[in-house]
């Protein structure tokens, strides 16, 4: 391998003609070199052949180039260490070799080789997405999918893998369609159902996730999450008795477990069973008094059954476990109203709001204390904030009214005071409407 200046060098492509200074580029490295240079701006003086078309150039200005700095260094060790060299066809067969190996980084940059080099390619773009999602690199992953489906639409499996990319990354609509469409594509494809139904869940749609995971469901039996989730669903879409039912179930399999406690009270207590729902949280709260929302569930049902004293002992448990719970916070802030301590109320219901600005009855109650203390005007921003946030209510409606006639505005006063009559009167939701819905996550038999 002691080549001189001035010989010739094959390619294995076609013959070329260059002069490079072995000192500076060794043997090995001339190819790349050479695909290096005619990419460079030429000066007049020599001429160099490069199978495509004519290009001047002076090997001592680009070898002047090489001696720069890291920068273009940098450029020529990529090109020696990509996985597909210059002028070599990228194969899909090497993607998949890479691919098994475990080198997911490489077998991605072979796949992209093989589209640049066959962009309608439907397939190699569908192999890239699923080489991404396997690197978790979710956004890059549907997109992949995405050409793959604008190419051809028929694609095999491809609907269900966009599906899953896009609910990995949280996008619950997005995953709707390409689910949908497997499911068509695959009427008895029970995983596509079951994703479908989670997306549904995912995006707060829970009639349509409880109709899907009905059949998902019932398809297996003894799948316990996928009970659950139906369970939920049917609970937050008020279809009681069927969360009853799937509750049932899955206690009769796991009778210890907290959250499904919690979940049958929320349902019993959706029925206007509201004595069967607080013993359901009692279990709970015994069960588990560390978990999350336990404590407030168990306070907020005594609230409502206008058993105070007990109410205050729940929601001092979860502030206990969640010094910052505004829910929590607010109630307590109503009971110290209801026993006539409006100061220690005021500041109890100024911190929940601070923490979280859409609790209804903290800002009923503000607006109460407020307008005794003769503050009409920070009143006023209190009330329409609480009839904001939820006009079919009358209690703010009413307070509205009390404020307008002491605050001389009459017609304002006579139109509250009609909107209270037109309204029938609204209970407190059931306790499932003030605790948040879980994230949905996958089913554990679904692929990465």
């Amino acid at each position: 391998m002691s080549q001189e200046r001035g010989e010739e060098k094959r390619t294995g492509l076609k013959t070329r003609q260059y002069k490079v200074a072995r000192s500076i580029v060794p043997l090995r490295q001339r190819v790349a070199l050479a695909a290096l240079i005619t990419l460079l701006p030429g000066e007049p003086g020599e001429e160099k052949s490069t199978g495509l078309k004519t290009r001047p150039y002076k090997v001592a200005r680009c070898i002047a180039l090489l001696r720069q700095g890291a920068r273009l260094v940098a450029v020529l060790v990529a090109l020696l260490a990509g996985p597909v060299a210059r002028g070599q066809s990228a194969k899909p067969a090497e993607a998949i070799a890479l691919e098994q190996q475990g080198k997911l980084e490489e077998a991605a940059a072979v796949w992209r080789a093989v589209t640049a080099q066959n962009p309608r390619d439907a397939g190699a773009f569908a192999s890239l997405g699923v080489v991404l999602s396997k690197e978790q690199k979710y956004p890059e992953a549907a997109a992949a999918y995405k050409k793959a489906l604008a190419l051809d639409r028929k694609l095999p499996g491809v609907e269900l893998n966009l599906g899953l990319a896009e609910f990995k990354q949280g996008n619950f609509e997005a995953a709707i369609a390409p689910f949908r469409a497997a499911l068509v594509a695959q009427p008895q494809n029970a995983q596509a159902r079951a994703l479908l139904g989670l997306s549904w869940y995912g995006a707060k749609r829970f009639a349509e996730a409880a109709k899907q995971l009905k059949v998902a469901a019932k398809s297996d039996p003894g799948n316990t999450e996928l009970r659950r989730a139906l369970a939920q669903s049917c609970l937050l879409a008020k279809e009681y008795e069927c969360a009853l039912e799937e509750f049932r179930q899955i206690l009769q399999q796991d009778p210890d477990a907290a959250a499904t406690h919690i979940l049958m009270g929320e349902a019993l207590d959706g029925l206007s069973r509201t004595p069967e729902a607080i013993a359901e949280f009692q279990t709970a709260a015994k069960a588990a008094p560390r978990e999350p929302e336990v404590n407030f569930g168990l306070g907020y049902l005594y609230w409502k059954s206008h058993q105070y004293e007990n109410a205050k002992s729940a929601f001092e448990s979860e502030l206990s476990v969640d010094a910052n719970h505004a829910q929590s916070l607010a109630y307590l802030g109503d009971i110290a109203l209801k026993a006539n301590h409006p100061e220690e109320a005021l500041a109890l219901l100024n911190k929940a709001v601070k923490l979280k600005d859409d609790i209804r009855i903290a800002y009923l109650d503000l607006g109460t204390i407020l307008m005794q203390q003769k503050q009409n005007k920070e009143a006023l921003a209190a009330l329409l904030r609480a009839e904001k946030l939820d006009p079919e209510q009358p209690e703010a409606h009413y307070r509205l009214a009390r404020l307008y006639r002491e605050m001389g505005n009459a017609a304002a006063s006579q139109k509250e005071f009609e909107r209270v009559r037109a309204l029938h009167e609204k209970t407190e939701g059931d306790v499932g409407s003030k605790m948040a819905a879980p994230t949905p996550s996958l089913p554990p038999s679904s692929p990465n």
